[in-house]
């Protein structure tokens, strides 16, 4: 069982540590542009938020791997790895790609600071290219738990 809960844990905490830093990159960059140009707020606001959604993608599988775990009357070491490896793809991809979103938003609202019409072009939609990533981790890892079953 211990095997199966450090991949629940893994998912969550990789994922929530990926998002926490995206977060903070992002925060930081709103921040400074916000000191000079207040009314910006709500055009950045999106940008800052947007790694965070890594941080429910492991959540999201954290729980239903515990679900999974919780559900066996006994669990084997071929289930308890089986859940283990599934949480993996959405832990990395999770953690990896809420950084780079971060940097990404960024960068986006560094060019929304001089040019306010490209937040959307500059600032959201290259940003959800690195979403995409996460959203593939997360997807992988339902997937995956979905076909595990009792011996």
């Amino acid at each position: 069982m211990g095997i199966a809960l450090l991949g629940a844990a893994l998912a969550a905490f990789m994922a929530g540590i990926g998002s926490a830093v995206g977060i903070g990159i992002a925060g930081r960059s709103a921040t400074g542009v916000l000191s000079e140009k207040p009314e910006r707020y709500g055009q950045l606001f999106l940008q800052v938020v947007l790694p965070g959604t890594q941080g429910f993608y492991g959540f999201v599988i954290a729980f239903l791997a515990m679900g999974k775990i919780y559900s066996f009357t006994t669990l084997d070491i071929s289930n308890a790895l089986a859940i283990f490896a599934s949480c993996l793809p959405v832990a990395f991809a999770g953690m990896l790609s809420a950084i780079h979103q971060g940097k990404t938003c960024a960068a986006g609202i560094l060019m929304t600071a001089k040019r306010p019409e490209m937040a959307v072009k500059a600032g959201v939609l290259y940003a959800a290219m690195v979403e995409v990533y996460a959203v593939l981790g997360f997807l992988i890892s339902l997937l995956i738990q979905m076909k595990i079953e009792a011996a």
